[in-house]
């Protein structure tokens, strides 16, 4: 039988590891920073790259993260699906009076 393969990983091309990609882009969309602001910090940290690897990974990986984003806040909204609206007394008697 042949082996099922696995999904490719999306960050197979690229020497920096999964977790720093995902902490640049996501310091560059949560926080009103520049590519410069974002490479300095990064500097600061130990991590030397450029501001157009900034922008080049949020252009590719931006999308990505934003439907995992996405998907866990769905996933966790489903388990409340037993919530309803309800009308209090005073609206309903304001609104059927007019």
């Amino acid at each position: 039988m042949p082996r099922p393969k696995k999904p490719a990983s999306p960050f197979r091309y690229f020497n920096s590891s999964p977790e720093v990609i995902r902490l640049v882009v996501m310091m560059y969309v949560r926080f009103p920073l520049s590519l410069r602001n974002v490479e300095d910090l990064l500097f600061e940290r130990g991590i030397d790259i450029c501001h157009e690897t900034v922008r080049h990974w949020w252009n590719r990986f931006g999308p990505m993260f934003a439907a995992d984003i996405r998907r866990q806040r769905v996933s966790r909204m489903r388990g409340f699906h037993h919530w309803k609206w309800h009308l209090d007394g005073r609206c309903q008697s304001k609104c059927t009076s007019w």
